[in-house]
């Protein structure tokens, strides 16, 4: 309880130092060349473009909410009728191939920094790929669990994996609707500056769900 505490209050007081970095002191005629066109840059004295704003308050919220959860997962386990849940091994493919999809949506936003068509398709749909592969590996850990008789209404730990677990699953879908939108545009014959940005949030959203998600099965491994 009190690690999750001291974890929400970092989490904290780094949201607010860099809101503060990014308000303090700056002007809209300071703002980055790079983010000077129409498209990145919307006059406001904040140096980053709107959507990327708008995705780190968002992270900031979903951390939040997932801390939440984790306090109160750690608060439950400590009642009686608590019984520990045996995570299927196969969570731990699913780590790496998480890992895998990170890897690629970093890689797809290297390759859009040098204007490389090719590179970010290549990139973008190995990232996708593995992103599906986790989903269908989430879903065989539970059948897994089911067919065990690890069932939700059984015990409160099953019922927090599953809950946890599909909340994840859940904001990984959302950024799979993102990912298909940046594809497509690709595919559409789009040019790759003009997507640039969607990729770096893309990769930005991955690697947050990759943490979250390792952080996640930290915690139900150390119970």
């Amino acid at each position: 309880m009190t690690i999750t505490l001291i974890f929400m209050a970092v989490i904290m007081i780094v949201v607010a130092g860099w809101l503060l970095r990014q308000t303090v002191d700056t002007q809209p005629w300071e703002a980055d060349a790079k983010y000077a066109s129409s498209e990145d840059f919307s006059g406001r004295s904040l140096r980053l473009p709107d959507a990327k704003l708008g995705l780190y308050v968002f992270l900031a919220v979903i951390t939040s909410l997932f801390s939440l959860f984790i306090s109160a997962y750690m608060m439950r386990m400590n009642l009686g009728d608590w019984r520990p849940l045996s995570e299927p091994d196969l969570l731990w493919l699913n780590t790496g191939v998480l890992m895998l999809s990170s890897i690629a949506l970093q890689w797809a936003h290297v390759s859009a920094k040098r204007e490389s068509p090719e590179g970010v398709r290549n990139a973008l749909l190995a990232g996708g790929f593995f992103a599906f592969v986790f989903m269908i590996g989430q879903l065989l850990a539970w059948q897994e669990l089911i067919e065990a008789g690890y069932f939700a209404q059984s015990n409160p730990a099953n019922a927090f994996f599953y809950l946890i677990t599909g909340l994840h699953a859940v904001h990984l879908i959302g950024g799979l609707v993102a990912w298909s939108m940046a594809t497509i545009k690709l595919m559409g014959g789009a040019e790759v500056s003009k997507i640039r940005a969607s990729i770096e949030l893309c990769a930005i959203y991955w690697h947050f769900l990759l943490v979250v998600w390792v952080i996640l099965f930290g915690v139900m491994l150390s119970t």
